[in-house]
């Protein structure tokens, strides 16, 4: 198998501006300098020309790049910004409900570089490059197939937003995603082009070079690798955060050595939930330590310093205009919110509203964290406290919490494991094949 290219969704929006750097070919003609597109009657305004499609083919693969303006990072999160972003590789230009969307086309590990960088920090220690490379390169490659199989395998699709008056089941998933392989922001992986590898050292292009090609398999099929910032000392199933087929790779484990818990509590047990996010049991992710965060964590990242345990506290009135505005329903006042089912690392996945005026059960985690906050809570491992006038969310870890957790990885390659031990305490009975 050769290695392959991949198509990254970047930009969507009516007009788009962006530059030039080093011959680029569209048809017979040559481009370079700065342009301006936009949308007209389902149509791409280049020049003054219309086209369904501009693929802009760069002369030199490895010298050229192309910038685009304000492009928008960490979309619905609380550090959401905008940025002038560089890269190297094709620009494709398509129309998608009546947006101008740019795709850039590049080889996989040349993606894989910039990822990694975008991710985290690309002075981490090697060995979490090295795993790190290994999960983002295993994770692509499944949706590639995926993508690739998709109307072949339309019988196996699950509905992902279920919704009546009393219910209402979402997550978010691959199939967001048609025209493209991967987006370019949190939905997938952070993809920031050659903007981060300017600061990047040696470190990142020796973690992709050393696992090039490999892959996390389990029964002859690439895995399905997540990842998230911090799994709060627990990690979560899949079929909890995602379509609801269990993978045996991406299951319950402890964050941490087993000799360092009595026992491993049953988090999907509210007594023992509770006790355990409104505590700080040891985990490899419960780290303050300044020095391995400022490895993983960008410069934004860092704004966030209470992932481990956190609270978020909302007078009633304002709780109430929230969830009203996030879901459309006026609730009333919010009189209780019942836990109905937890998963394995102790977050929520269906959650009651009961107000005045509505009840309703919501889920899964993201909807929660997105129905609780102006943009995400950091996790849905929360558990309620009222006062009078107050709600009190004490929450735990940061992300939906499966598969690998970066900080605690981080952690485990400051302690001196190979990133085949991170690989294997994250993912039990997965294992690693080179490719291509």
């Amino acid at each position: 198998m050769n290695e392959p290219k991949i198509e990254v969704g970047i930009l969507q929006q009516e007009v788009i501006s962006f530059s030039l750097k080093g011959t680029y070919t569209f048809g017979q003609e040559h481009y370079e300098g700065v342009y301006d597109v936009k949308c007209e009657s389902g149509k791409i305004l280049f020049g003054d020309k219309k086209y369904t499609e501009v693929y802009l083919k760069a002369k030199n693969q490895s010298r050229n790049s192309f910038t685009l303006s304000e492009v928008i990072i960490g979309k619905g999160f609380h550090w959401e910004r905008k940025e002038d972003q560089t890269f190297r590789g094709d620009l494709k230009l398509i129309v998608e409900d009546d947006q101008i969307v740019a795709i850039n086309i590049l080889l996989l590990e040349d993606y894989l570089k910039s990822v990694i960088a975008s991710e985290m920090r690309a002075t981490s220690a090697l060995e979490l490059l090295k795993a790190h490379a290994v999960i983002s390169r295993s994770w692509l490659m499944s949706q590639i197939d995926k993508r690739q199989n998709q109307t072949m395998k339309e019988q196996e699709t699950y509905p992902s937003d279920i919704r009546n008056d009393d219910s209402w089941i979402k997550w978010w998933g691959r199939e967001d995603h048609v025209n493209f392989d991967v987006c370019a922001d949190d939905h997938c992986q952070r993809y920031q082009g050659i903007s981060r590898m300017s600061v990047a050292s040696d470190l990142v292009t020796e973690a992709v070079e050393a696992t090039a090609g490999e892959v996390l398999m389990h029964d002859g099929q690439i895995c399905d690798a997540r990842y998230s910032k911090c799994c709060g000392g627990m990690l979560e199933e899949f079929q909890n955060c995602w379509e609801p087929v269990p993978k045996k790779y991406l299951r319950k484990v402890y964050d941490g050595n087993r000799y360092e818990l009595a026992s491993i509590p049953d988090l999907t047990d509210e007594v023992q939930a509770r006790k355990w996010i409104c505590g700080s049991p040891a985990a490899y992710c419960n780290t303050t330590d300044k020095y391995i965060l400022s490895q993983v964590l960008n410069t934004y990242d860092q704004e966030t310093t209470d992932f481990y345990r956190w609270k978020q506290i909302y007078d009633k009135s304002e709780l109430d205009a929230l969830i009203a505005k996030n879901t459309g329903i006026d609730f009333g006042h919010i009189i209780s919110f019942e836990v109905l089912e937890r998963g394995t690392s102790g977050r929520v996945l269906q959650l009651k509203i009961c107000g005045e005026k509505h009840t309703m059960t919501i889920g899964k985690e993201l909807l929660i964290r997105k129905v609780l906050s102006e943009t995400h809570l950091y996790s849905s491992a929360i558990v309620f406290e009222e006062t009078e006038e107050r709600w009190i969310i004490r929450g735990a870890g940061w992300g939906h919490g499966v598969g690998l957790c970066q900080i605690g990885a981080a952690v485990m390659a400051v302690k001196g494991y190979e990133y085949e031990d991170i690989l294997s305490h994250y993912f039990p009975s997965a294992v690693i094949e080179k490719t291509y």
